[in-house]
């Protein structure tokens, strides 16, 4: 029994040590992008697999430029659509997370009565005896986040996308460690130039000669906050840019801009 709960101790020692190791190396990669630009992300990675597997081909358009070459208007369209207590908080905005996890408790909820009603509806019919076609498409939860921008950062750079607890733990710990680390104005440079704004489109400078064939630092207002439109779901948005929705956002936006306070 001693044997056994010796082994049990080694055991947790070792997965102790790793844990730690993990974070000194996350926390390492942290303090070199205080003097160094990070050449790719984890997701820009995952992104370039998958159209090379779905493609056969990598169309990729990405050029970083430095923080005083962003248009002032795109950073503060980014903040005030994504994250309007960006200059304040410590990196978690945890009033947003309450917020955003009932409002998806709800959605999951009404999605389950939704798909309970189309079984119910397939069953009376089968039980009739009148022929069921094809099983009736399932409602699925809109899923909503309440992450910061230090938070999509933290996610961007070093982990994936699939929503489980330990992977959410790890987003906070990185987001601690960003916020330090490198500061307000070092992680919204980073974040501009890594984000996706279309299938291949990453960054700011990209995303300005994609759409608007001008520069990053030469963005307006207007432009600047259709660009922020779409980063909730920029591969859908890139469709048709100039939708009524991506304007009429744009407009709101821009007009709350001016309340925006920049790192």
């Amino acid at each position: 029994m001693t044997s056994t709960w010796r082994q049990l101790g080694r055991l947790a020692g070792l997965l102790l040590l790793s844990a730690v190791a993990l974070q000194l190396y996350f926390l390492a990669r942290v303090a070199l992008m205080t003097v160094v630009d990070p050449q790719s992300t984890s997701f820009q990675r995952s992104e370039a697999w998958r159209l090379l597997v779905e493609q056969q081909r990598v169309s990729w358009r990405q050029e970083w430029v430095p923080d005083q070459r962003i248009s002032a208007h795109l950073k503060r369209a980014v903040i005030a659509s994504e994250d309007a207590g960006f200059a304040d908080h410590s990196g978690v905005e945890w009033d947003a997370i309450e917020a955003a996890w009932e409002k998806n408790q709800k959605a999951e909820a009404q999605a389950e009565r939704r798909n309970a009603q189309i079984e119910q509806r397939e069953a009376r019919r089968a039980q009739a005896g009148k022929p069921v076609a094809r099983a009736a498409p399932r409602a699925a939860p809109k899923v909503v986040g309440g992450s910061t921008i230090t938070q999509q950062l933290a996610k961007n750079l070093f982990l994936s996308g699939e929503r489980t607890a330990a992977r959410k733990a790890q987003e906070f710990v990185i987001t601690f460690m960003l916020e330090a680390v490198l500061g307000k104005r070092r992680i919204l440079e980073i974040y501009l130039n890594s984000v996706e704004w279309g299938e291949g489109v990453f960054g700011a400078q990209a995303a300005a000669r994609h759409y608007f064939r001008t520069d990053a630092a030469q963005l307006g207002a207007l432009p600047a906050a259709r660009l922020a439109v779409m980063l909730p779901a920029p591969k859908r948005f890139e469709k048709n840019p100039g939708s009524a929705y991506v304007s009429g956002r744009a407009g709101t936006i821009v007009a709350r801009m001016g309340g925006v306070e920049l790192p």
